[in-house]
């Protein structure tokens, strides 16, 4: 709706998870440096934890995009497998045609000779699990089992952990314990900061097309930084729906007062941002009046997650 009124190619605050939206914040780059270097150097496991809505499914896509021609790479978006299911998608992702009547355990010889013979190709192969804490604890156990295959110099499978805090508490299991200690790097991911709100915006804003002045105040900014507390799915959600709400009013500009409703229209809104919102909503008698385009506006133009 709004993207001709902005001059915009597409919807900046999506929630698919585009690489083309990356934005490399200071965490993010630190992560990310961090994994290729431990799969460079084959480190084996590697943990990557942050908060719901912090970007790991976003930074997960970015790595696989990093990776040079010599991984083989092989990513996991739903964890909830069988043992035998999780053996069976990295046979498939190697190279091996699937066939019912294997074994399980000819399955796993089928597994390590055919990385043994990628290895001698100089081919890594990296196994990355995203929403790692709803792994089921036998497919963890498998998994651990699959990391044992190796040669007298490196690692045969590295596999990358993206979880929410829930996964540190799944590996302080005492049954688990072996796992916990063959991650070799553990890193967590941390929110946009308030200083780089701003450059965050704007990079999206310029990803998909817009090419004018500063679309949001320093005002809209400061208080969307308290209703998001830097968290990028919840800075996505309510930037859109300021957007909505400017474009309701015709603006060519999101001002404090289109923030406000954006996010006294998001109920995932921290608790300072919405009562700063709805104190200032009522100083401007004029806003309660235009509130009701914003909530016909909204539905359904965010889709996707990150």
């Amino acid at each position: 709706m709004y993207r001709q009124h902005f001059g915009l190619n597409e919807h900046p605050f999506s929630l698919t998870p585009d690489t083309q939206f990356y934005f490399n914040s200071q965490s993010h780059r630190e992560v990310l440096s961090t994994l290729l270097l431990a799969l460079r150097h084959s480190e084996g496991f590697i943990k990557i934890v942050g908060e719901v809505g912090t970007g790991k499914t976003l930074l997960s896509r970015k790595l696989l995009a990093s990776l040079g021609e010599n991984f083989i790479t092989a990513y996991i978006p739903n964890p909830y497998l069988t043992p035998d299911e999780l053996k069976w998608f990295l046979a498939e992702e190697i190279g091996i045609a699937y066939s019912p009547e294997i074994p399980s355990y000819q399955l796993l010889k089928e597994i390590n000779l055919r990385l043994v013979e990628l290895a001698q190709q100089k081919r890594q192969v990296v196994l990355i699990v995203d929403e790692a804490q709803a792994m089921p604890r036998e497919t963890i156990e498998a998994l651990r089992l699959l990391t044992n295959l190796e040669t007298e110099k490196s690692k045969l499978l590295q596999v990358v952990l993206f979880g929410q805090p829930e996964l540190d508490e799944l590996l302080d299991r005492p049954d688990l314990r072996q796992l916990k200690q063959r991650i070799v790097f553990a890193e967590y991911l941390q929110t946009i900061p308030k200083s780089s709100l701003g450059d965050y915006l704007s990079y999206r804003l310029s990803s998909a097309g817009y090419r004018g002045a500063l679309l949001f105040s320093p005002t809209a900014i400061g208080l969307l930084y308290k209703a998001s507390a830097g968290v990028p799915r919840l800075i996505n959600v309510i930037a859109h729906k300021a957007l909505l709400a400017a474009y309701g009013q015709g603006a060519e500009r999101v001002n404090r007062q289109h923030m406000m409703r954006a996010i006294m229209d998001t109920a995932e809104s921290r608790s300072l941002g919405r009562w700063l919102a709805r104190r200032d909503f009522w100083l401007w008698p004029s806003l309660a009046a235009g509130a009701a385009v914003l909530i016909v506006l909204a539905p359904g133009l965010l889709s996707g997650a990150s």
